[in-house]
């Protein structure tokens, strides 16, 4: 009974994480579709406030890599009167804050009520190593393998139907394992690319697509040698039927 309840907490848990996943991967698809193709809505806005916040300390060095200067990052939060309302920007960049000041009039770029950009400039942190998304980029692997579980347990599911073959949990590891690593390794080429410059909103579709199209061809095949053997073993040469 108490394994049960673990397993009812662990789902909840599961299906939490991989919503919010998606919620986050929706609004970066979302607001940078929307900045590509100059569809954000736009408004007269009033800088009320402009706060900075700098931070200092050296680059690494030593066996954390880097240059071991020492550096010095200042960022903004942006309050801004839109109307009637009042919108708060944090984490703005100095460069995307540089010139703005209190009181002053500028256009306002709004994805479904958030700001934007500011004049044009790009005042979205997108996704960033702090809060949830610190906690999604640490729990993806787990985020990940469970997915491609549940992909590989659904197909395995619709395979034995019909008088198909049953794979058990154990037939479909390799699958399963082959799959995670193929996530993986995707994982690892996109935190390349970053490190380049070159990002995508959509990041978390991409790994978990290629482990799960890796663990489904894995998994065909396995019902392929499955059923070969069950028709081996058969004495009528044709494999059992099953519910």
């Amino acid at each position: 009974m108490h394994g049960h309840a673990l397993r009812w907490v662990f789902r909840l848990v599961m299906a939490a994480l991989i919503l919010l996943l998606a919620m986050r991967t929706y609004e970066e698809t979302g607001v940078a579709h929307a900045q590509s193709n100059g569809t954000l809505h736009t408004a007269g806005a009033t800088i009320t406030k402009l706060t900075s916040h700098t931070t200092s300390g050296r680059d690494g060095g030593g066996q954390d890599g880097g240059s071991g200067d020492w550096t010095v990052t200042t960022k903004y939060t942006i309050e801004l009167r839109i109307g009637d309302e009042t919108k708060t920007v944090n984490g703005v960049p100095d460069d995307s804050a540089n010139g703005l000041q209190e009181g002053q009039r500028v256009r306002a770029g709004l994805w479904h009520g958030r700001v934007v950009e500011i004049d044009g400039r790009d005042v979205w942190l997108g996704w960033y190593p702090e809060g949830w998304d610190m906690a999604l980029f640490m729990l993806y692997p787990l985020i990940t393998g469970y997915l491609i579980a549940l992909a590989l347990a659904a197909a395995a599911y619709l395979a034995g139907r019909d008088g198909g073959v049953r794979l058990e949990r154990q037939e479909r590891a390799p699958s399963w394992a082959f799959g995670f690593l193929v996530g993986m390794a995707a994982s690892f080429v996109l935190m390349g690319c970053a490190a380049f410059g070159n990002t995508i909103a959509y990041w978390p579709l991409a790994p978990v697509g290629a482990g799960t199209a890796t663990a489904l061809v894995g998994l065909r095949r396995a019902l392929r040698r499955a059923r070969a053997a069950r028709v081996e073993d058969s004495p009528s040469g044709s494999a059992p039927a099953q519910a």
